[in-house]
Parts: structure tokens; sequence; C-alpha cells
């Protein structure tokens, strides 16, 4: 009853476009299965702690459908930021949440739209770093074991490892001192941190006790700390007060990640070896990863016929009425997506400027309802 988990789930997810919206973003899409990404996130962890325990950070916007897709989550646990502020405030307003339900409690901080298909490993690791975190004053952080020199995540460099807690059960998972981060790397960096073995791909996965991560704002973010302690008062007086004080405030609070506000400035941060399987999807290209692929290494959702055409994402979103073969001639290495009211035609290698063109359609007034 101690352990506690907070889902942030306010993310718009636009490289996931045209599929992707504003009041449906990736998080409640079900690209993978029948269970959208926020449900999948919640259903690992029903065996860890109570569902009572379970709280989702989103914004005003999206907690109805938060509510929609998590019925047995009790109302007061989905919590809306009325503007997005980054991930410092998202955690800070969780923490001051469970805070406010118990000072001794330890919480895991979890991203809303990762793909974690070996899921009793996963279970083990966040097993153990609760276990560590509520034995003393570290901030866990979970690094997942790379399996590439990717360019698009960050990087943590390992230290020592830690040894086992004194007359406690050894933990199935590894520790490490975590002795720095890494920005996203170009291709020739990302190799040497690969071939080096010491380094892990930092996930935004995170478990600290209330008391471990108030006392690393109140060193390195003071007024996030003051803010927490406010939000922390009102949270104890329920759901109505504390929704003021956030409107009230929350707009003003500074926006920055807690990596840059806390974990790349404390000296107590570390690293749970996260030897499972593990993607953050954050792109077309990334789901082909997870489908099924044709001799010609074609991705596809739908119903799809091609001549000479090798390598291919293609996903038919359509609703089943309208929904028509999908005709392919010498394409390759494309993205394809089909919805009911747009069609999206990408390069793979271009893949991360479906954001920008999401831009360029939210400018225009005729157009913004794509997005």
């Amino acid at each position: 009853m101690e352990r506690y988990v907070i889902v942030l789930a306010g993310g718009r997810g636009e490289r996931f476009w045209p599929v992707s919206r504003e009041q449906t973003p990736k998080q409640f899409l079900k690209l993978l299965g029948e269970r959208s990404f926020l449900q999948q996130t919640v259903d690992r962890v029903d065996r860890l702690v109570p569902t009572e325990n379970v709280l989702v950070i989103t914004n005003a916007a999206q907690a109805a459908e938060v509510r929609k897709q998590l019925p047995k989550l009790p109302r007061a646990n989905v919590v809306a930021e009325p503007v997005g502020r980054d991930t410092c405030a998202a955690v800070t307003l969780g923490a001051a949440v469970v805070g406010a339900r118990s000072t001794t409690a330890v919480m895991a901080v979890l991203p809303a739209d990762h793909v974690v298909p070996e899921i009793p490993k996963f279970r083990r690791v966040l097993e153990d770093a609760f276990d560590l975190a509520s034995r003393g004053q570290v901030l866990v952080t979970i690094g997942i074991q790379p399996t590439e020199p990717a360019t698009g995540y960050g990087y943590i460099k390992l230290g020592p490892e830690l040894p086992p807690p004194a007359g406690a059960k050894r933990w199935r998972t590894t520790f490490f001192k975590a002795e720095a981060f890494r920005e996203k790397p170009d291709e020739a960096t990302a190799r040497t941190y690969l071939e080096s073995g010491q380094y892990r791909w930092n996930a935004g996965m995170f478990v600290w006790s209330f008391v471990s991560l108030t006392g690393a704002l109140e060193r390195h973010q003071p007024e996030m700390h003051a803010a927490c302690q406010r939000w922390f008062a009102a949270a104890g007086k329920g759901p109505t007060a504390l929704g003021k004080v956030l409107a009230r405030e929350y707009p003003d609070v500074r926006k920055i990640s807690v990596d840059y506000a806390v974990l790349e400035k404390a000296h107590n941060i570390v690293c749970a070896d996260g030897a499972f399987a593990w993607d953050d999807v954050g792109t077309w290209p990334a789901l082909a990863r997870h489908l099924k692929t044709d001799a010609e290494g074609n991705a596809v959702v739908g119903e799809v016929w091609h001549v000479d055409a090798a390598r291919n994402l293609v996903f038919d979103a359509r609703t089943q009425a309208k929904r028509t073969p999908i005709c392919l001639v010498g394409l390759r290495d494309a993205v394809v997506v089909q919805t009911d009211d747009v069609t999206l035609v990408a390069s793979k290698h271009q893949a991360q400027q479906v954001k920008e063109l999401v831009n360029r359609l939210a400018r225009d007034p005729a157009r913004k309802r794509l997005v």
C-alpha cells in the first residue's frame, strides 16, 4: 500500500499523425493489439501496486478519455494539468498528490506510451527498484541496455555496481551508480557508447520515495519545491481545492524536464539495469518493428497490393466501411497511412518531420481540423 505508480499521459504524439490527433494522441491509440498504449502501461503494473495507487497525470482536454479508457481507476486518480509544463512539473504534481496520501510512499514514474514486450522481466526490475528506493535516499532511473547506436535517445553513463543491502535478499536486478547523463549523440558517438558497454538508454522511467524527491527538489529546484508544498497542502483538501490552486499557479510554472531540473544535478542517482525488451515507438518506422512483414519487408495493416515495393509501412486506419485496397508500385522505404479524412505518404528516413507538417496544418485555419 506504500507503493504508487504515476503515469505521465499528457503528450500530443504528433509523429503518429494522422492517426494521432490532439484529442486522441498516441497514448490512447490501439496500434498494437486490442489495448491502447495507456491501458497496456497500467496493465503492466497491476500486480505490483493496488489499482487505487495508480495515478495518471494528463491535461484537461484528455482527462475524460483517460477515465473512459481506465474505468476502474478512482476519479481522483486522474489529475489534469491546466497547461503542459514538461516532466518536472508533472512529476512534482504527481508527488504532491501521492505525498498527501502518504509521506512514506515510494513511487514509480512511467511514460504512458512505451512498448514493453517482456512484462515479467520489467516487473522484476520495477519490484527491485521499489525495494531499493524504499531503503535510502536515492533516485532510481531505469536504463535500457542499448541494442543499436540509436541517436534518438539520451544515454546514462554507468559507474560502479552497487552491492546488495546487508542482511537483505539479493536483488535480481543489477544497480549501478549513475555517473553522467548524455544528450542525444551523433551516430559515431552512439556507436562508441554501444561498444563500451558502459551506457544505457535513458527511458524516462524513475522510482523514488516522496522524501527523496522532495529533498532533491529542495536542493536543486527550490521554486518547484515550494510549489510542491502548496500542491501537497491543496491535495490534502481534495481534488477541487487542488484544481483551483493549479488553475491559478500552473501557467507560471517553469517549463523544464525532470532530467535537466534534477537528475543531471543530483549525486544520488542509481541506474537499474533494464534487461528487458523496450521501445518508445516514437515514429511510424519504429512501429514497423512490432508488425509482421511480408517477403519484401513490408509491414502492413489493412489490404495492400504491390508490385516491386519493399520495406514500407502501410497502415489503414479507416473505419471498416470505408476501407479499400491500397496499391503500391515501385515504392521503397516509405510510410503510407490512411484515415477517413487524410492520407500521409512519407519517406521513412524523414518520418521525424511529420511533426513539422502537423505544425503547418495547425497554422492554417482551413486545415486545423485535421490536427
